[in-house]
């Protein structure tokens, strides 16, 4: 089993993960790439070193935090982590000198004194080494997602890592391996599963509202071209690098997010394959000729070929269930995740706004709707959904999501998403990149649990333990 095992991790890229000398292409530029893509879901995986879900690491009565990457979330997350209890903020590290000042600045107000770094592109390893870290927490472009996480997993840190956790099929590999190796927490921050709508139907689920649930519905809909064309938004303009460098549902993790945990995916049941369609692109490389025509900044993006405007991929699970994933941030089309749950008794669809839900031909009224969410919604959310509110972006979203992760490190809780969700539903990106190159023919979705979804439990959302943590 062990030359098994080491013949799986150098098809994966995987040796060397304990200076993290070797990743395989995050991109599919070439035939080659698009190969190994197919050979790494294909591939039997390892044997489980040690089960991460239900795992729950030695209490933390303080949690002491370093952030790498103090951009547009970066910043955020900061200050959300000010507002908690039995917080340290112990490091910044930004590439930019402007972001860690602003950002000490921020913390230094509410009691914290933060190590800065900055100004080289690895300088984020002296801060991920330091001994008196239990957490790091990672918000910089996705490329460096993975190699900041192995690394920090390797020098004993528990890991928050913004969404996509892995860019590649190998990378994800590397997560799992480095957090069943270290049993170390990683966890994606994928703050749409805290959302309160996305809550109240889970919950609604648990207590069987939809019967059998057996086909779901998600997106990330979200007209982006403002911002991905803004020299200012996204540091070096990665974002719309990375619409280029790859075709697929680049972002699919806010709308799949919610339905793996709604349909126990990982604890019950996994996912089989993916089929995944792309139109032309319409609008981005369009709107670069239009910006180019008059700022010649932009003529290094004129013709070339982006992501097409609309991704739709499809997967089916081993359970015989059918999960529905769009990706579009170019329409000029309201915001949109969909959030739809269809069961054998009831269904839920949470866009456009309102949510509704329904148990025949009509919508339940607002009246009834009310008596639902009364009924219905999660402890979590009766104890902080209305001071989250008030903190940070995206309705409180956000601010549940970290207040609840510190929660369970201080006492010595799992976490909500592990090492094999930040994996999964970050591996739906390059699965659907090969799809899309090859006529959207399936491609096999690797069980980054190793079989281990037959006996793992759904997650906790009883708060029967834990919730001591206060709000500053």
């Amino acid at each position: 089993m062990k030359n098994n095992r080491r013949d799986f991790l150098r098809m994966s890229g995987l040796t060397g993960l304990g200076v993290v000398a070797h990743f395989l292409p995050a991109y599919a530029g070439s035939v080659e790439e698009l190969d190994q893509i197919r050979q790494q879901a294909e591939q039997a995986p390892p044997k489980q070193r040690f089960n991460m879900s239900g795992y729950a690491a030695p209490k933390l009565e303080t949690v002491r935090i370093g952030f790498v990457g103090i951009g547009n979330r970066g910043y955020g997350a900061v200050e959300r982590m000010t507002r908690i209890e039995g917080v340290q903020i112990k490091a910044l590290c930004d590439l930019r000198p402007e972001r860690v000042a602003l950002a000490q600045k921020l913390v230094e107000a509410s009691g914290h004194h933060p190590a800065l770094y900055s100004g080289g592109p690895e300088v984020w390893k002296k801060l991920c080494e330091r001994d008196d870290l239990d957490l790091i927490y990672i918000l910089t472009p996705w490329a460096l997602h993975t190699p900041i996480a192995v690394f920090s997993m390797n020098h004993g840190k528990h890991v928050c890592v913004e969404v996509p956790a892995a860019k590649s099929i190998a990378e994800a590999w590397q997560l799992v391996e480095a957090s069943e190796r270290t049993k170390k927490h990683c966890m994606m921050t994928e703050n749409c599963c805290y959302d309160m709508s996305e809550m109240l139907t889970l919950n609604m689920a648990r207590q069987g509202f939809f019967g059998e649930i057996v086909h779901c519905e998600g997106a990330y809909i979200h007209n982006l071209q403002e911002l991905m064309f803004s020299k200012e938004h996204f540091y070096q303009m990665w974002e719309l690098e990375e619409a280029y460098k790859r075709k697929g549902n680049l972002y699919p993790t806010h709308g799949l997010g919610p339905l793996c945990q709604l349909l126990n995916i990982n604890r019950g049941d996994k996912m089989e394959y993916v089929v995944s369609m792309s139109s032309n692109d319409f609008i981005t490389g369009p709107l670069a000729e239009k910006l180019a025509a008059t700022d010649a900044f932009y003529k290094p993006y004129v013709g070339r070929h982006f992501n097409g405007t609309m991704n739709t991929s499809m997967i089916r699970t081993a359970h015989g269930k059918t999960i529905m994933v769009q990706f579009d941030v170019s329409s000029p089309r309201p915001y949109s995740r969909i959030q739809l749950v269809s069961g054998t008794k009831g269904v839920g669809l949470k866009y456009p706004e309102p949510a509704r839900y329904a148990r025949g031909h009509e919508w339940l009224s607002a009246a009834e709707y009310k008596e639902l969410e009364e009924k219905y919604m999660p402890p979590l959310i009766k104890k902080i959904g209305g001071a989250a509110k008030g903190i940070g972006d995206h309705g409180g979203m956000d601010f549940i999501m970290d207040w609840r992760t510190i929660d369970c490190l201080r006492n010595g809780l799992p976490l909500d998403q592990n090492v094999y969700d930040a994996a999964l539903w970050s591996a739906v990106a390059p699965l659907s990149v090969w799809s899309v190159a090859n006529r959207s023919n399936s491609i096999d979705v690797p069980d980054f649990t190793a079989g281990a979804w037959k006996s793992n439990q759904p997650i906790d959302i009883s708060m029967e333990k834990g919730g001591d943590t206060k709000i500053l």
